[in-house]
């Protein structure tokens, strides 16, 4: 037992959990705390950022890169309102994360002191997990188990704390208790479920498999079960990379961030294969097609959409059972032409990518991106039209990582995300990727990668306008009103910042951009660079619906969607399939 402050007693716990590094802005409601994690500097890195909110997103990223908790603080009030857009990505993208928030010293709470408010029910619907201390020696067990809580429970922990409890001294004793933070499981998987799966799936004229983050950490069998049932595989948008994006049965997304590929496959499927997600648009599928979901938790179980075969089980346990029948299908008619399908839909987009004859393109933007990145690159995606560009065309298909605000789907996501990058992975390769729209949002905490000397590449495809909304209106038939955007010299800006800023606007100065960015980080950059990509605001093509298949649509109506983007050399799959 020794005697400290609770302050550091709790920083001590936050150590004890393996946490190296926490975000956010002192203040005089929370100043003590702060002082406690002084103490404990040399172990856990206080990153001071210039907005809460960029705080709370990159201890969001942080648990979505690592599956470790992210840790976020912020003082009373307005430092804990600030918090919101974090937690909340967190709580609906399963993420762990810990928020600490000050509260006014207890000798004036409940007397309308400045920046006083009642705190705990404002966290009610965010997190899993909320509590006011009420005497400094809860301090370190409370935040010890609001960590236990996150893991458990996969979303935000809230700890809020009197500034004046902090300071005081308590006797603390470090826990023994083992710092477990996977739930145990155990699936018992039926034979009989098995062999119906096995049935299904040799009876099926087209069969797909669908994979969401329960596989993650499953790649091998996920590339075995695809290759030996010869099935077309789509993904969820944040399970990407669980099948290599360049393994010729991976059909990429389906819905707006998707493919043509996986659009048509799911169109055409006879059956799917749907594990280990509760992907919400499910409910958009064929009526006519049979489903096998495997989920483990049973609350997921036909949420999104009625399954014909049910099975409560760990994805990587029923995909494992599977694999142990050895049944090996021979590849399929459906399945060549699936792979044609998605081979003319990457040498499109490399075609686009390769053409700037009227400006430069987003898609060249991120094909130089992905000539240019790490095989194990970390990257971090805002949210808009640069998340379609971006999954559609970066390579996650070795070593890399990527995270995105999937759920709660919030703009200025990426440069957050980058930075906790760059902190959970010093010696990796850190992208941000984000339009203006969402950069803008948060710009100011370039300084925060400059202050930690953090080599980001952030970059920002400029377009002018709010462009994911803008597709919206089109659609609609509304006005383009309230999307278009001031421009801004974004790299110099950068250089103003203390950063470097290059500019790119067509494939040459690109190219000597990407460049400069070899060159710097040959010679031990460290730096933040902000490439600041000049693109033409061109809609992509929506993949949510696509009307190219000569059975089902019109010849005008093929031609005109045809022309709306540039859709040429792209037969549909039904012709490939004749």
């Amino acid at each position: 037992m020794t005697k400290m402050k609770a302050g550091q007693a709790l920083a001590q716990v936050l150590v004890s959990w393996d946490i190296d590094h926490i975000y956010g802005i002192t203040a005089d409601s929370i100043n003590n705390t702060v002082d406690g994690l002084y103490q404990e500097r040399e172990q856990l890195k206080y990153i001071q950022v210039r907005h809460e909110e960029v705080g709370a997103l990159a201890a969001a990223a942080d648990a979505k890169l690592t599956g470790k908790i992210g840790v976020s603080f912020g003082s009373a009030g307005p430092g804990a309102t600030h918090l919101f857009n974090g937690l909340y990505d967190a709580k609906m993208d399963h993420a762990p994360v810990l928020a600490i928030v000050g509260q006014s010293s207890t000798q004036v709470m409940n007397t309308n002191f400045f920046q006083e408010m009642n705190q705990d029910p404002m966290f009610i619907d965010v997190a899993v997990f909320h509590k006011q201390v009420v005497s400094a020696d809860q301090i370190p067990y409370v935040v010890d188990e609001a960590i236990r809580a996150a893991y458990a429970q996969r979303g935000p922990a809230v700890v809020i704390i009197p500034d004046d409890l902090s300071g005081q001294e308590i006797d603390f004793t470090p826990y023994k208790t083992a710092h477990i933070y996977h739930n145990a499981t155990k699936s018992a998987i039926e034979p009989a479920a098995i062999d119906e799966t096995v049935a299904l799936l040799k009876a099926a004229k087209h069969p797909v498999l669908w994979v969401g983050n329960g596989l993650r950490g499953s790649r091998a069998e996920v590339i075995a079960l695809a290759e030996n049932y010869s099935l077309p595989v789509i993904s969820t948008v944040p399970a990407t990379g669980i099948m290599p994006t360049d393994h010729p049965n991976f059909m990429g997304s389906n819905g707006r961030l998707g493919t043509k590929p996986a659009f048509e496959v799911t169109q055409a499927a006879d059956l799917i294969l749907f594990i280990g997600t509760n992907y919400p648009f499910a409910r958009f599928w064929p009526e006519s097609v049979k489903v096998i979901q495997v989920n483990n938790n049973a609350e997921d179980l036909g949420k999104q959409h009625d399954a014909d075969l049910t099975i409560l089980a760990d994805a990587h346990d029923f995909v494992s059972q599977l694999l142990a029948r050895n049944v090996t299908l021979p590849t399929s008619k459906f399945l060549e032409a699936a792979r044609q399908d998605k081979a003319n839909w990457d040498k499109w987009l490399a075609k686009l990518a390769a053409d700037d004859t009227t400006g430069l393109r987003a898609e060249g933007v991120i094909a130089a991106i992905a000539d240019f990145a790490d095989n194990d690159a970390v990257f971090g995606l805002d949210v808009g039209n640069n998340t379609e560009w971006a999954i559609r065309q970066l390579p996650i298909n070795r070593d890399q990582k990527f995270t995105l605000s999937a759920w709660f789907a919030t703009m200025g996501y990426g440069l957050p995300a980058g930075l906790a990058g760059k902190l959970s992975f010093p010696e990796r390769q850190v992208f941000s990727i984000s339009g203006d729209g969402g950069y803008s949002m948060v710009m100011q905490d370039l300084l925060t990668e400059v202050k930690y000397n953090l080599p980001i590449i952030n970059v920002v495809l400029e377009n002018k306008s709010y462009g994911f909304i803008q597709h919206e209106k089109l659609v609609a038939g509304q006005a383009p009103y309230g999307i278009d955007l001031v421009s801004a010299d974004w790299a110099a800006i950068a250089d103003n910042m203390g950063a470097i800023g290059l500019t790119a606007t067509d494939l040459p100065s690109l190219k000597a951009a990407f460049t400069k960015i070899g060159e710097r980080q040959a010679a031990g950059n460290r730096k933040p660079i902000v490439l600041d990509a000049k693109i033409k605001n061109v809609d992509p093509v929506d993949t949510g619906f696509m009307p190219l298949d000569p059975k089902v649509f019109d010849a005008k109506t093929i031609a005109d969607f045809r022309a709306q983007y540039e859709l040429t050399d792209q037969p549909a799959l039904s012709e490939l399939l004749d």
